[in-house]
């Protein structure tokens, strides 16, 4: 570890080298390269989003957000390339007819980010679930304490630049009704495994980098969320990357029922079998990496 670092320190300040193993430093945050924009990949998308839509919610409500990588606040600034962020929405706003783009980007910044990870965090973005929700037609109020996971923190970028980076906390948010929360994790077919709360903060101390995966277990192919002190049936449905994972929560404040879809796991034929679909409200939420590499959408 110590020769990986001092080699990374070379290649930054000595040889003036713009990044090492792809991860970039700028502004005291360590970024990732992502360019360049694959249209071909975005309109891939597109036509994925509504084939899901023609096959199971034709007549709900639905909507799409994207979630800029942090690239998007660092990258051209700092001299580094970065793809075309406004040719991307442009593409998938005109290939979705009939479903409601929510625009996130004015809401978000590059401190609203793991200085060491890919993610947001999610004390930063309670602004962001507003920004949703109001769009779906209902109002987040709610208010949540803070508490500390892990003081000491460092995410994948962080482990793949090779430096010496400060470590930072880890937060999560939470309230009685958040903790009262049911989460249900369809593994399979015939086994269901079921926690009383969001976070599994046993996670948060991973050495691998992988301390996120807390918020909802990680990268699971299919989640649900049920708040049984909700005023309201209604249900919402997310069909998600791990960005959906520490927002989610937030909608249990509006909705019975939250459901999370990952068919980057769950293969978009197979998720009728799984989920009755009975005129929810549908969210499309996905950072701009897997739009750009949309290949991993089954």
């Amino acid at each position: 570890d110590s020769f990986r670092t001092l080699k990374a320190i070379v290649q930054y300040y000595v040889f003036r080298q713009k990044d090492n193993n792809g991860v970039f430093l700028a502004e005291g945050n360590i970024g990732k390269l992502e360019f360049p924009l694959s249209e071909s990949s975005a309109l891939r998308a597109a036509e994925k989003f509504m084939s899901l839509k023609a096959q199971y919610f034709p007549d709900s409500d639905v909507y799409l957000s994207l979630v800029p990588d942090k690239s998007y606040f660092l990258a051209e600034r700092n001299g580094y390339p970065a793809l075309d962020y406004e040719k991307m929405v442009s593409l998938l706003r005109e290939n979705t007819e009939g479903i409601q783009y929510i625009d996130l980007f004015d809401t978000l910044s590059a401190d609203k980010y793991y200085t060491t990870d890919a993610h947001w965090r999610q004390e930063k973005i309670y602004p962001v679930a507003q920004r949703i929700a109001e769009a779906m037609g209902c109002e987040l109020t709610a208010e949540y304490d803070k508490a500390v996971a892990n003081d000491s923190f460092i995410g994948a970028y962080g482990r793949q630049s090779d430096l010496a980076m400060e470590p930072e906390e880890l937060i999560y948010l939470t309230n009685e009704a958040l903790d009262g929360c049911i989460v249900t994790d369809y593994a399979s077919e015939d086994e269901r495994y079921v926690t009383t709360g969001v976070y599994t903060i046993a996670s948060a101390a991973s050495e691998d980098g992988e301390g996120y995966d807390m918020f909802l277990g990680g990268a699971k192919s299919l989640l649900t969320i049920e708040n049984p002190t909700s005023t309201t049936d209604k249900e919402l449905i997310i069909f998600r990357d791990s960005f959906g994972s520490s927002i989610a929560p937030f909608f249990t404040e509006c909705y019975r029922k939250v459901t999370l879809v990952d068919t980057r796991y769950l293969p978009s034929e197979r998720v009728g079998k799984f989920v009755e679909f009975d005129r929810q409200d549908i969210l499309f939420l996905y950072s701009v990496p897997v739009l750009n590499n949309s290949v991993m959408l089954k």
